[in-house]
Protein backbone atom coordinates (compact mmCIF):
# COMPACT_ATOMS: atom_id res chain seq x y z
CA UNK A 1 0.00 0.00 0.00
CA UNK A 2 1.31 3.74 -0.76
CA UNK A 3 2.05 5.91 2.56
CA UNK A 4 1.63 9.68 2.45
CA UNK A 5 4.15 11.32 4.25
CA UNK A 6 2.35 15.24 4.92
CA UNK A 7 1.31 17.29 7.02
CA UNK A 8 -1.18 16.90 9.48
CA UNK A 9 -4.71 18.90 9.56
CA UNK A 10 -4.25 22.84 10.18
CA UNK A 11 -6.61 25.46 9.75
CA UNK A 12 -9.77 23.88 9.23
CA UNK A 13 -7.85 22.18 5.80
CA UNK A 14 -7.77 18.44 5.29
CA UNK A 15 -3.62 19.60 4.87
CA UNK A 16 -2.41 23.16 4.90
CA UNK A 17 0.04 22.62 1.95
CA UNK A 18 -2.28 22.91 -1.33
CA UNK A 19 0.71 20.53 -3.05
CA UNK A 20 0.24 17.80 -0.42
CA UNK A 21 -3.74 18.13 -0.78
CA UNK A 22 -3.49 18.14 -4.64
CA UNK A 23 -1.63 14.87 -4.19
CA UNK A 24 -4.07 13.28 -1.29
CA UNK A 25 -6.84 14.15 -3.70
CA UNK A 26 -5.37 12.48 -6.70
CA UNK A 27 -5.04 9.46 -4.80
CA UNK A 28 -8.72 9.48 -3.58
CA UNK A 29 -9.96 10.69 -7.31
CA UNK A 30 -8.05 7.69 -8.95
CA UNK A 31 -9.32 5.27 -5.85
CA UNK A 32 -5.53 3.94 -4.70
CA UNK A 33 -5.45 2.43 -1.63
CA UNK A 34 -2.85 4.35 0.82
CA UNK A 35 -2.41 5.13 4.15
CA UNK A 36 -1.39 8.48 6.29
CA UNK A 37 2.34 7.96 7.42
CA UNK A 38 2.42 8.46 11.45
CA UNK A 39 4.88 11.19 13.45
CA UNK A 40 6.29 12.44 10.24
CA UNK A 41 9.62 14.24 10.31
CA UNK A 42 10.12 16.78 7.74
CA UNK A 43 13.98 17.04 8.17
CA UNK A 44 13.79 13.67 7.14
CA UNK A 45 11.78 14.15 4.02
CA UNK A 46 14.18 13.02 0.82
CA UNK A 47 14.16 16.67 -0.47
CA UNK A 48 13.08 18.25 2.98
CA UNK A 49 9.67 18.97 2.01
CA UNK A 50 6.13 17.38 1.73
CA UNK A 51 5.19 15.71 0.14
CA UNK A 52 6.70 12.06 -0.92
CA UNK A 53 5.39 8.58 -0.45
CA UNK A 54 6.80 4.90 0.01
CA UNK A 55 5.32 2.53 -2.58
CA UNK A 56 6.74 -0.89 -3.03
CA UNK A 57 9.99 -0.50 -1.42
CA UNK A 58 10.39 2.97 -3.41
CA UNK A 59 10.25 6.61 -2.26
CA UNK A 60 9.46 8.91 -4.35
CA UNK A 61 9.29 13.22 -3.92
CA UNK A 62 7.82 16.20 -4.92
CA UNK A 63 3.85 16.01 -6.00
CA UNK A 64 5.01 16.20 -10.16
CA UNK A 65 6.93 13.39 -9.79
CA UNK A 66 4.97 11.76 -7.49
CA UNK A 67 1.96 12.08 -10.20
CA UNK A 68 3.98 10.89 -13.06
CA UNK A 69 5.44 7.71 -10.83
CA UNK A 70 1.90 7.19 -9.64
CA UNK A 71 0.45 7.23 -13.92
CA UNK A 72 3.13 5.11 -15.00
CA UNK A 73 2.90 2.71 -12.38
CA UNK A 74 -1.18 2.48 -12.04
CA UNK A 75 -2.01 3.59 -15.15
CA UNK A 76 -3.74 6.99 -16.32
CA UNK A 77 -7.70 7.12 -15.48
CA UNK A 78 -8.10 10.70 -16.01
CA UNK A 79 -5.95 11.94 -18.50
CA UNK A 80 -5.58 8.94 -20.91
CA UNK A 81 -8.16 10.37 -23.04
CA UNK A 82 -7.04 14.28 -23.31
CA UNK A 83 -5.47 15.65 -26.86
CA UNK A 84 -1.50 17.01 -26.35
CA UNK A 85 -3.47 20.22 -27.11
CA UNK A 86 -5.70 20.19 -23.85
CA UNK A 87 -2.47 18.06 -22.08
CA UNK A 88 -0.36 21.94 -22.86
CA UNK A 89 -3.49 23.81 -21.60
CA UNK A 90 -3.20 21.66 -18.56
CA UNK A 91 0.27 22.26 -18.06
CA UNK A 92 0.11 26.16 -18.40
CA UNK A 93 -3.04 26.20 -15.68
CA UNK A 94 -0.97 23.91 -13.54
CA UNK A 95 2.16 26.29 -13.58
CA UNK A 96 -0.37 29.16 -13.03
CA UNK A 97 -1.68 27.57 -9.66
CA UNK A 98 1.23 25.99 -8.54
CA UNK A 99 4.14 28.24 -9.40
CA UNK A 100 2.73 31.74 -9.36
CA UNK A 101 -0.59 31.62 -7.24
CA UNK A 102 1.20 29.69 -4.59
CA UNK A 103 3.45 32.27 -3.56
CA UNK A 104 1.16 35.05 -3.43
CA UNK A 105 -1.21 32.69 -0.81
CA UNK A 106 1.99 31.63 0.82
CA UNK A 107 2.60 35.51 1.03
CA UNK A 108 -0.02 35.98 2.85
CA UNK A 109 -0.09 33.37 5.50
CA UNK A 110 3.50 34.03 6.42
CA UNK A 111 4.17 38.44 6.03
CA UNK A 112 0.94 39.06 7.26
CA UNK A 113 1.28 39.87 10.76
CA UNK A 114 -1.64 38.95 11.97
CA UNK A 115 -1.84 35.54 10.05
CA UNK A 116 1.48 34.61 11.06
CA UNK A 117 0.12 35.13 14.75
CA UNK A 118 -2.30 32.42 13.65
CA UNK A 119 0.30 30.53 11.76
CA UNK A 120 3.03 30.32 14.68
CA UNK A 121 0.44 29.23 17.09
CA UNK A 122 -1.45 26.43 15.54
CA UNK A 123 1.96 25.06 13.05
CA UNK A 124 4.38 25.09 16.40
CA UNK A 125 2.13 24.22 19.00
CA UNK A 126 3.91 20.48 19.15
CA UNK A 127 7.22 21.37 19.16
CA UNK A 128 8.82 21.08 22.63
CA UNK A 129 9.72 23.98 24.79
CA UNK A 130 12.54 26.07 24.70
CA UNK A 131 12.83 25.02 20.87
CA UNK A 132 9.43 26.87 20.40
CA UNK A 133 10.92 30.16 21.23
CA UNK A 134 13.35 30.29 18.54
CA UNK A 135 12.06 27.62 15.61
CA UNK A 136 9.05 29.67 14.39
CA UNK A 137 11.40 33.03 13.93
CA UNK A 138 13.76 30.70 12.01
CA UNK A 139 11.12 29.10 10.06
CA UNK A 140 9.83 32.66 9.41
CA UNK A 141 13.03 33.88 8.07
CA UNK A 142 13.39 31.03 6.11
CA UNK A 143 10.18 31.08 4.11
CA UNK A 144 10.24 34.81 3.87
CA UNK A 145 13.96 34.40 2.14
CA UNK A 146 12.34 31.95 -0.27
CA UNK A 147 9.48 34.86 -0.90
CA UNK A 148 12.01 36.93 -1.83
CA UNK A 149 13.86 34.56 -3.42
CA UNK A 150 11.28 33.59 -5.78
CA UNK A 151 10.70 37.50 -6.68
CA UNK A 152 6.88 37.32 -4.95
CA UNK A 153 8.15 38.88 -1.67
CA UNK A 154 10.11 41.75 -3.23
CA UNK A 155 6.17 43.26 -3.98
CA UNK A 156 3.90 45.43 -1.44
CA UNK A 157 0.92 43.69 -0.22
CA UNK A 158 -1.43 45.32 -2.40
CA UNK A 159 0.93 44.25 -5.97
CA UNK A 160 0.88 40.75 -4.29
CA UNK A 161 -2.86 40.98 -3.73
CA UNK A 162 -3.20 42.41 -7.83
CA UNK A 163 -1.39 39.01 -8.67
CA UNK A 164 -3.14 36.74 -6.82
CA UNK A 165 -6.33 37.73 -8.12
CA UNK A 166 -5.21 38.31 -11.81
CA UNK A 167 -4.54 34.24 -11.08
CA UNK A 168 -8.24 33.94 -9.53
CA UNK A 169 -9.48 35.60 -12.60
CA UNK A 170 -7.90 33.34 -15.26
CA UNK A 171 -9.09 30.06 -13.35
CA UNK A 172 -12.53 31.42 -12.75
CA UNK A 173 -12.96 32.42 -16.71
CA UNK A 174 -11.38 29.18 -17.27
CA UNK A 175 -13.99 27.31 -15.41
CA UNK A 176 -16.51 29.43 -16.57
CA UNK A 177 -19.56 27.37 -16.35
CA UNK A 178 -17.76 23.99 -16.66
CA UNK A 179 -18.41 21.42 -13.79
CA UNK A 180 -14.30 20.68 -13.68
CA UNK A 181 -11.36 22.61 -14.82
CA UNK A 182 -11.40 20.87 -18.58
CA UNK A 183 -14.34 20.08 -18.76
CA UNK A 184 -17.51 17.95 -17.91
CA UNK A 185 -15.23 15.07 -16.30
CA UNK A 186 -12.80 15.64 -13.84
CA UNK A 187 -8.99 15.14 -14.23
CA UNK A 188 -5.72 15.39 -12.12
CA UNK A 189 -5.98 19.28 -13.02
CA UNK A 190 -8.94 19.24 -10.58
CA UNK A 191 -6.56 17.94 -8.60
CA UNK A 192 -4.48 20.75 -8.18
CA UNK A 193 -7.56 23.24 -8.36
CA UNK A 194 -9.04 21.58 -5.03
CA UNK A 195 -5.72 21.79 -2.89
CA UNK A 196 -5.30 25.65 -4.29
CA UNK A 197 -8.63 26.68 -3.95
CA UNK A 198 -9.73 24.10 -0.53
CA UNK A 199 -6.62 25.97 1.18
CA UNK A 200 -8.29 29.47 0.25
CA UNK A 201 -11.68 28.93 0.48
CA UNK A 202 -11.49 26.59 3.54
CA UNK A 203 -8.55 28.01 5.23
CA UNK A 204 -9.47 29.98 8.86
CA UNK A 205 -7.61 32.70 7.36
CA UNK A 206 -8.56 36.15 5.88
CA UNK A 207 -6.70 37.79 2.85
CA UNK A 208 -7.75 39.88 -0.11
CA UNK A 209 -6.93 36.79 -2.11
CA UNK A 210 -10.11 34.88 -0.15
CA UNK A 211 -12.13 37.72 -0.65
CA UNK A 212 -11.83 37.69 -4.06
CA UNK A 213 -12.30 34.40 -4.83
CA UNK A 214 -15.68 34.14 -2.43
CA UNK A 215 -16.56 36.93 -5.04
CA UNK A 216 -16.58 34.27 -7.50
CA UNK A 217 -19.65 32.18 -7.53
CA UNK A 218 -18.23 29.26 -10.27
CA UNK A 219 -14.91 28.85 -7.96
CA UNK A 220 -17.18 28.31 -4.83
CA UNK A 221 -19.19 25.97 -6.13
CA UNK A 222 -16.58 24.45 -7.90
CA UNK A 223 -14.48 23.74 -4.56
CA UNK A 224 -17.04 22.74 -2.85
CA UNK A 225 -18.60 20.49 -5.52
CA UNK A 226 -14.86 18.45 -5.79
CA UNK A 227 -15.42 18.42 -2.08
CA UNK A 228 -18.63 16.46 -2.13
CA UNK A 229 -17.57 14.20 -4.65
CA UNK A 230 -13.92 13.31 -3.11
CA UNK A 231 -14.09 14.29 0.58
CA UNK A 232 -17.66 14.09 2.37
CA UNK A 233 -16.35 11.40 4.32
CA UNK A 234 -13.52 13.65 6.39
CA UNK A 235 -14.96 15.96 8.55
CA UNK A 236 -12.61 18.87 9.44
CA UNK A 237 -14.89 21.31 11.07
CA UNK A 238 -13.02 19.75 14.57
CA UNK A 239 -9.49 19.91 13.45
CA UNK A 240 -9.76 23.89 12.48
CA UNK A 241 -6.99 24.45 15.73
CA UNK A 242 -5.26 21.58 15.35
CA UNK A 243 -1.27 22.09 14.69
CA UNK A 244 0.62 20.93 11.63
CA UNK A 245 3.24 19.14 12.81
CA UNK A 246 6.84 20.04 11.82
CA UNK A 247 8.59 17.15 13.75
Amino acid sequence: MITLYQFEPALGVRCPSPLCLKLETYLRMVGLPYQLAENTNLLEAPKKKFPYIEDNGRVIADSGFILIYLKETYGDPLDAHLSPQQRGIMLGMRRLMEEHFYWAAFYFRWVDEDNWAVVKRVFFASVPLPFRLVVPAMVRRSSLRDLYGQGMGRHTAEEVAALGCENLRAISDFLSDQPYLMGAEPTSLDAVGYGVMANLLQASLPSPLKDYALAQENLVAYCDRMHRRYWSDVALAAKVEQPASLH
